[in-house]
């Protein structure tokens, strides 16, 4: 079979993977935000499409809590964005043990004067799932979301 003849079905369920450390910084969570974008175009879900732009979104979402609350001095943190069976699922990992967001508990709205602290909320009314899992074999979490 030819790449030409693939049709766009099979080319949206081949599993894809892409993984990259960014810098626990505002610029790094950015970087990562517009690669992710970037990697969500060449899959196929092109810019200004709903599910590019509501991934993008909890992207930068994620990405930004991990430097606001996950941040280590000195570590990365981790973004890995995979494509399975029509599943897009994306891991920020840090290093941070003890700042764990309560996926148990729904995430709860901010007073209506805060700048911050809708993130979760966001992810939680986008993502089809999300959640929170310890590392593996080091210390630190993975907050990720499915869509």
């Amino acid at each position: 079979m030819t790449s030409s003849s693939v049709s766009p079905e099979d080319q949206v369920t081949r599993p894809r993977d892409f993984v990259m450390r960014f810098t626990s910084t505002p610029r790094g969570a950015r970087v990562a935000r517009l690669l992710v974008g970037e990697r969500l175009d060449a899959w196929g879900h092109s810019y200004g499409s709903r599910t590019h732009d509501t991934f993008s979104l909890i992207t930068a979402e994620l990405c930004a809590n991990t430097v606001q609350h996950g941040q280590v001095p000195g570590r990365d943190f981790r973004v890995h964005l995979t494509e399975r069976d029509r599943v897009l699922r994306i891991e920020v990992t840090d290093t941070r043990t003890e700042r764990r967001p309560d996926h148990a508990s729904r995430p709860t709205a901010p007073p209506p004067d805060s700048e911050t602290g809708r993130g979760l909320l966001l992810v939680e009314y986008l993502a089809t799932r999300w959640g929170v899992t310890p590392r593996v074999g080091a210390p630190g979490k993975a907050v990720w979301a499915e869509l």
